[in-house]
């Protein structure tokens, strides 16, 4: 399929076709799918990177799973906006992974999604290594929710 843009994106969406969220890390990718209304989303997995056409094949499966009708990838900008070598590889993930799927693809500036996540887990006095364990879940389902 091809990148678009959010709001032709959504305004191309199926009534009742839940939205997958995508956290792009370097070793892992958090994954996190709404509910029909688009409203509540839920963490689904953390897929560990392995190469591109794993992660890939698993993504689909779980959107062919779950009926979704968009994927919405988060992009890391630099605070002032710019695009850094994480921003540049994201849209190179989605580049090809719109390659492999009718699924519409689009981004969502994540800046602070991240930093929101771990604000959140270090008040509700998570440890070090269970924020790390479940951080990518976290910030892919604030990204999907910010994009319904």
């Amino acid at each position: 399929m091809l990148i678009m843009s959010l709001a032709n994106a959504v305004s191309a969406l199926l009534p009742r076709a839940p939205i997958i969220g995508l956290d792009l890390g370097t070793r892992t990718i958090g994954v996190a799918v709404s509910d029909i209304t688009r409203r509540i989303a839920s963490p689904v997995e953390t897929i560990q990177r392995r190469k591109f056409s794993d992660d890939a094949r698993r993504l689909i499966e779980l959107a062919a799973r779950k009926k979704a009708g968009l994927i919405v990838l988060g992009l890391p900008l630099n605070m002032d906006g710019s695009e850094g070598p994480r921003a540049q590889s994201t849209r190179a993930f989605a580049r090809n992974l719109a390659r492999v799927t009718d699924i519409p693809v689009v981004f969502w500036d994540e800046r602070l999604s991240t930093a929101a996540v771990e604000r959140m887990l270090i008040d509700a006095d998570r440890s070090r290594a269970r924020r790390a364990a479940i951080i990518d879940k976290l910030a892919a389902d604030l990204a999907r929710s910010a994009a319904a």
